[in-house]
C-alpha cells in the first residue's frame, strides 16, 4: 500500500510539473494590452498593398513580445512597401532610409525586431518550396498603431514578417496571391 501511495504521489507531481511547464511555455507571449482605433484623416492611410486602416472605436490587441525564435520559426508573411510614399509609412527604423521594393528587405514584429538587435542582419525565409535571404531594416510595430507615425494602420500581430515585393517574387508566389502567407524563418 505504501509503494502505491509513493508511486501515485510521484505520478501526480510529474503531471503537475509537466502541465505547469506547458502552461508557462504557452503563456510566454501574451497580449500586452489594447489600443482603440481612430478614423484616419482623409488621405492619411495608404492602402497600396491592401493594407488595413484603423476603424474608429475598434479595439486592437498589442504585444511587446513575439513567439520564440527557432531554426524553423513559424510566421505570417505580409506585403509592405519600403519605398518613399509606399504603405510602409516613414523611413525604416534601422537606418532612417527608404528601400526599393526590388530589394529583399523585411520588417519584423516588435519582439523579433528585438529593439533593433536584428537591424541589417539577414534572415532566411522559406515557403512555397523556396528560400530567400532578406535584410531586416524595420520594425512592424506590435505595440502601437492607428496614429500618424503608423500611417493609421493597426498594430502588427506578434508573428509578422512584413516583406518587400522582392521577397514575394523570390518565393515564387504569383502576384494575385500576395498578401498573407504562412512561412518559416530563421536568422541567417
Amino acid at each position: 500500500m505504501k509503494s502505491f501511495s509513493i508511486r501515485t504521489s510521484l505520478l501526480v507531481l510529474f503531471i503537475t510539473t509537466a502541465t505547469f511547464s506547458l502552461e508557462v511555455a504557452a503563456q510566454s507571449c501574451r497580449p500586452s494590452g489594447n489600443i482603440w482605433g481612430r478614423k484616419p484623416p482623409p488621405g492619411q492611410c495608404n492602402q497600396e498593398n491592401d493594407s488595413d486602416c484603423c476603424v474608429q472605436g475598434k479595439s486592437y490587441t498589442t504585444y511587446k513580445c513575439s513567439p520564440s525564435v527557432s531554426s524553423n520559426t513559424k510566421a505570417t508573411l505580409t506585403l509592405n512597401s519600403f519605398q518613399k510614399g509606399g504603405d510602409g509609412g516613414g523611413p525604416s527604423e534601422c537606418d532612417n532610409q527608404y528601400h526599393s521594393d526590388d530589394t529583399p528587405v523585411v520588417a519584423l514584429s516588435t519582439g523579433w525586431y528585438s529593439r533593433g538587435g536584428r537591424c541589417h542582419n539577414n534572415i532566411v525565409i522559406s515557403a512555397n518550396g523556396r528560400s530567400v535571404s532578406a535584410m531586416v531594416v524595420d520594425e512592424c510595430d506590435s505595440t502601437m498603431g492607428c496614429d500618424e507615425d503608423h500611417d493609421y494602420q493597426p498594430p502588427c500581430r506578434n508573428n509578422i514578417v512584413d516583406a518587400s515585393k522582392a521577397v514575394w517574387k523570390a518565393l515564387g508566389v504569383p502576384e494575385d496571391n500576395w498578401g498573407e502567407l504562412d512561412i518559416t524563418w530563421t536568422d541567417a
